[in-house]
């Protein structure tokens, strides 16, 4: 992580606040799944090794960093978005929600929020928004980790159901795999139909079912 990835943490405590949540999301830029958000609210004096942006990170090393955020994390608080809605509202509006809803599922409940990104969310709560807040700010990487870890076992649910797309090698990227077995099959329930690279083939013969 960047230097004194405290600092955030530590200023907002200066300001009489203790529970200090990270928010970050995971899967705005797929071409199918969901868009999940994780809230984190860590101790004071909380020091993990090796935490980082989850992009910088490989999948073992996520894996194990999820299991101690759990173990250690005062409340963490998970809000996913399913397809039909990122099309219905689009994908910016939908991360956004789905942050509000990861700390909406707190407990206990935030006093203030570190959000990742320059866009504020909707909620009562006091914030901050930080620009490259995963590699800047302790608990909104804790939190990149644990979405990006709960979205790519979700998505490995999916490539059970639908096999054809190879959702658990993906994770709903647009892939050259991924995009051939859209060319192939058409699109199935979990793909977001207005997303470039999935609405091209929606015609009904091409309807993955």
């Amino acid at each position: 992580m960047d230097a004194n990835p405290k600092q955030f943490e530590s200023g907002v405590r200066k300001q009489g606040y203790p529970k200090i949540a990270g928010i970050d999301e995971a899967g705005r830029g797929p071409l199918a799944g969901p868009v999940i958000s994780a809230a984190v609210i860590l101790p004071q004096g909380f020091h993990l090794p090796h935490l980082d942006d989850s992009k910088r990170l490989s999948p073992k090393k996520r894996e194990q960093l999820f299991d101690a955020i759990y173990e250690q994390a005062v409340s963490v608080g998970i809000g996913i978005v399913d397809p039909a809605e990122i099309d219905r509202i689009n994908i910016l509006q939908a991360s956004l929600l789905s942050m509000s809803m990861a700390v909406d599922n707190l407990k206990p409940a935030p006093d203030y929020l570190l959000v990742d990104g320059i866009f504020p969310i909707r909620s009562p709560v006091p914030q901050q928004t930080i620009k490259h807040g995963d590699r800047r700010c302790l608990s909104i990487a804790a939190a990149s980790i644990v979405a990006k870890v709960t979205r790519d076992r979700l998505m490995g649910f999916y490539d059970e159901e639908f096999p054809e797309f190879g959702f658990a090698r993906n994770k709903g990227y647009g892939t050259k795999e991924h995009r051939d077995a859209i060319r192939n099959f058409g699109c199935c329930s979990i793909h977001r139909k207005t997303f470039r690279g999935v609405r091209e083939y929606l015609k009904p013969e091409n309807l993955y079912v």
